[in-house]
């Protein structure tokens, strides 16, 4: 093993070869998560910068901070083993109580990201609109209004 390959060797049988993947797995799905709490003990105890960290991982900064933020959402006893920690990063926004809520979806309806993403996208533009409806009149017969949040701009005109 290195750190660009994994060459196995023809002694290797199918059984071995099920635990190294599943070790493997494992060791990917988990990465983020252990990266994220090694960076966030790094600043609590020794007010480190990212910088350091980003020379230490070989991570750029960015993903470095990402991960460091999902981590400190998300308690280790709230983090959910049957989900990833990109689902897991698509909810940092949310409350506490929408993140479980969420959780428990995702995790109940086998939810990809992918899937998690569009049910957020749909739920949030749901709730705009229920927040922002369109006021029909007459004198606003001429707004301008945003397809997306629903906000009217008057026309000077």
């Amino acid at each position: 093993m290195s750190s660009v390959a994994c060459e196995l060797g023809e002694s290797l049988d199918l059984e071995g070869w099920i635990r190294l993947g599943m070790r493997l797995g494992t060791i990917g799905r988990a990465s983020a998560w252990w990266i994220g709490d090694w960076v966030n003990y790094g600043n609590a105890r020794f007010g480190e910068k990212y910088s350091r960290a980003a020379r230490v991982t070989g991570y750029d900064v960015q993903s470095l901070m990402n991960m460091a933020l999902v981590s400190s959402k998300f308690q280790i006893s709230r983090r959910r083993e049957k989900l990833s920690w990109s689902h897991h990063a698509e909810l940092t926004a949310l409350p506490e109580e929408e993140q479980e809520r969420w959780l428990d979806q995702a995790e109940r309806m086998r939810l990809s990201v992918h899937a998690l993403r569009g049910k957020l996208r749909v739920t949030r533009m749901q709730t705009t609109r229920r927040n922002h409806p369109p006021r029909p009149s007459d004198e606003d017969a001429h707004d301008v209004v945003c397809p997306r949040c629903g906000f009217a701009m008057a026309d000077a005109t």
